[in-house]
């Protein structure tokens, strides 16, 4: 089935090895995710005898309808002062966190996806005046994941899997989604 929406974009702090409830980031417009990868390919006896790959990072691009103050403090590590006004810093740390969102597809069912570990970017920010037509401007937000510590980078499910179970999907934005152990 092909994708033909994007909703529900959610983040969750990481901290100290675990993850807090998420809470919406913003409307979605767009989402782009970009594993990055490096292949290498051995030559023996005139030939290409073994091929080895690595992952690097993950590049995530959202375009989103608004980033209010508080959820911009939440993704960049930044407080407000007591006048209420966000003074960006050179010294602020973004924190590690997971990215959660979910997709229609063509048969009206959804792909969920949680990206486990990253940090978000400073972006570009575009201001343009109004003129004879108005034109929308909305927030591009950049960030970089990583495998986490069990070499996990992403959780994804349709909701029409055949073995995925019914409370996976409805508690997909109430917590980070980590497989339970089975005992």
């Amino acid at each position: 089935m092909a994708l033909v929406g994007l909703k529900d974009i959610h983040v969750a702090l990481f901290n100290d090895g675990t993850y807090e409830v998420p809470v919406k980031l913003a409307k979605a417009i767009e989402a782009k995710i970009t594993p990055n990868t490096s292949s290498v390919t051995l030559y023996a006896d005139d030939g290409a005898a073994e091929t080895a790959s690595s992952m690097g990072d993950i590049e995530v691009e959202l375009n989103i309808d608004d980033l209010p103050s508080s959820k911009y403090a939440l993704i960049m590590g930044k407080t407000a002062n007591t006048d209420g006004v966000i003074v960006d810093n050179s010294s602020d740390v973004a924190p590690y966190l997971a990215l959660g969102f979910r997709s229609m597809k063509s048969n009206g069912e959804y792909r969920y996806v949680w990206l486990y570990k990253g940090k978000f970017e400073l972006s570009e920010e575009t201001y343009k005046t109004k003129g004879e037509e108005v034109e929308f401007q909305t927030p591009t937000v950049k960030a970089k994941f990583l495998v986490d510590e069990e070499g996990n980078w992403r959780a994804k499910v349709d909701s029409d899997d055949e073995d995925v179970k019914a409370s996976v999907i409805g508690n997909w934005f109430k917590n980070v989604y980590k497989e339970m152990p089975t005992v």
